[in-house]
């Protein structure tokens, strides 16, 4: 018996790597079964599940998110079955192999992509024989002899988890900082293949197909086809959700012509922008341009129902924080529905090492591995932006603040980011916590705050009424404290949590 097995970040995560593995396992795949739990999974609990079949081999996919949760597995499955044979995969482990505790564990690490390799490697591990190397560098297949995994997703699966799906693997540019910027170029799967598969999941009960393409509209006649399937399966009684992740200076009008077909609720689309620095930009080898991003974005806005979800990451090279301010406040006048804000991490491999010396770039030595400081930005700010981003994401992306955003920002001779960062603080102050916050003591709170900004008494009732509309509309249960007692509450129920919150920017 193979095990298969990676911790996910959440149950409704699917691995799409590990159905990549098994579908081209060949005769392995038999007597292979998957093995998904979540980083939050107690590790008696994995460890059980993981023996039951007395495997003799296990394999781990390994990512920046679960290494050390994984890493403490491993230690449990080393004390209680020493026989079991140990491989490791992933993009955690496929640089820096020999700095690693975890791969220390390991008996055999496979580095990049598995398909060709991992079976080989089973094959001598089975039938001898038995490798003498560790390291095993992964062989890069043409993408049409690969065995497609979509069947691999189970009913189960359907229902209940995000289907996750891939047009295309690699990227063809340079961004520092992603682990993509180490491919050549973009490859893409043969269409109509593909095109069959995503049928078959469709016809199965698949509603929501997440693409993990890094360029979704780098081919724009193939991305075309893609939104043309799936324009033709939406029906009003029957809901579809597709996200793409796509090239933000990039929007031909075949793709636009698309686009502006797909009703509210059905579309999403990830723009990259990172940084509104062109001298950052050119630290990073990234080369959009923002002009172009700025008018794809808004017509975008002005011209489709899709849902728009746009990237800044802070503490990249020779960014401040005042040029990262003035980068959000121009970002946030596009009128994204979600502006993701993150902190650059060093990912194993990446290039953006080689910035290190020259900005004075300290990094965490633990995962997530982010930045801790720079020469240009300090530990205390960056601390501050990380409640920022928190407490924006609990507020404004969420979208359960739909009438009371515009509230918190807009105030005179302050920037939006100096208007949200003040607000940020104050309640970090308040809870010494960004996390766990319940949405009444949320919604109280900014209202109490949004008062104490507005000395005109005559605001107030304003300031409340939109509060409550959005406590309300939230579907949360319970009474904020100015709220009349004997209030009926209408609630809300939505089974998937991303898109409740897309509708919520959408209404």
């Amino acid at each position: 018996m193979i095990i298969l097995s990676t911790l996910n970040a959440r149950y409704s995560h699917a691995s799409l790597g590990l159905r990549y593995l098994l579908a081209n396992l060949g005769e392995h795949a038999t007597h292979t079964r998957l093995a998904e739990f979540t980083i939050k999974t107690p590790v008696d609990k994995m460890l059980a599940d993981l023996l039951a079949d007395d495997p003799r081999i296990i394999g781990f996919g390994v990512y920046i998110w679960n290494v050390n949760e994984t890493l403490a597995l491993i230690q449990a499955i080393r004390a209680a079955a020493p026989h079991i044979i140990i491989v490791l995969g992933g993009p955690e482990v496929s640089y820096e192999v020999n700095e690693q505790a975890i791969t220390t564990l390991a008996d055999y690490v496979v580095t990049g992509w598995g398909e060709v390799t991992l079976p080989k490697l089973f094959d001598a591990l089975i039938h001898g024989p038995k490798p003498l190397m560790k390291v095993h560098a992964g062989v890069q297949a043409a993408l049409d002899d690969l065995q497609m995994p979509y069947h691999l997703y189970t009913d189960a699966d359907l229902k209940n988890r995000n289907i996750y799906v891939e047009a295309s693997r690699g990227c063809p540019f340079k961004c520092e900082f992603c682990l993509s910027s180490l491919d050549k170029t973009a490859w893409a799967f043969e269409l109509d293949p593909f095109l069959v598969e995503m049928d078959k999941l469709y016809a199965r009960g698949a509603r929501t197909f997440k693409f993990v393409d890094r360029t979704f509209n780098l081919k724009p006649e193939t991305g075309r086809h893609i939104l043309d399937f799936f324009l033709a399966k939406i029906k009003t009684d029957d809901p579809l959700f597709a996200h793409f992740e796509v090239i933000p200076d990039h929007l031909p009008d075949m793709l636009k012509d698309a686009i502006t077909q797909f009703p509210a609720g059905s579309l999403q689309l990830e723009l990259g922008i990172q940084t509104l620095n062109t001298t950052v930009q050119k630290h990073i080898s990234r080369k959009t341009n923002l002009t172009k991003a700025h008018e794809n974005i808004t017509w975008l806005r002005e011209h489709s129902h899709a849902h728009l979800h746009v990237d800044l990451i802070a503490g990249l090279p020779s960014e401040t924080m005042d040029s990262f301010a003035a980068g959000f406040d121009e970002l946030y006048t596009w009128r994204a529905h979600e502006i993701q804000l993150g902190i650059l991490k060093r990912l194993r491999g990446t290039p953006i090492i080689r910035h290190t010396e020259l900005f004075e770039m300290v990094y965490s030595e633990s995962t997530p591995y982010e930045i801790i400081s720079t020469k240009d930005v300090s530990k205390a700010e960056l601390d501050q932006f990380k409640h920022f981003a928190k407490y924006w994401d609990a507020i404004a992306n969420s979208g359960r603040f739909t009438q009371t955003l515009p509230l918190i920002m807009d105030a005179a001779n302050e920037s939006p980011y100096a208007r949200f960062h003040t607000l940020s603080q104050h309640l970090h102050t308040q809870w010494q916590r960004s996390h766990s916050i319940p949405l009444e003591a949320l919604f109280t709170e900014v209202a109490h705050w949004l008062i104490a900004e507005n000395p005109d008494s005559q605001t107030h009732d304003a300031i409340r009424q939109a509060v409550t509309d959005d406590y309300i509309s939230s579907g949360s249960q319970g009474k904020l404290p100015w709220m009349k007692r004997g209030l009926t509450i209408e609630t809300k129920q939505h089974t998937d949590a991303a898109l409740a919150r897309q509708a919520r920017h959408l209404s």
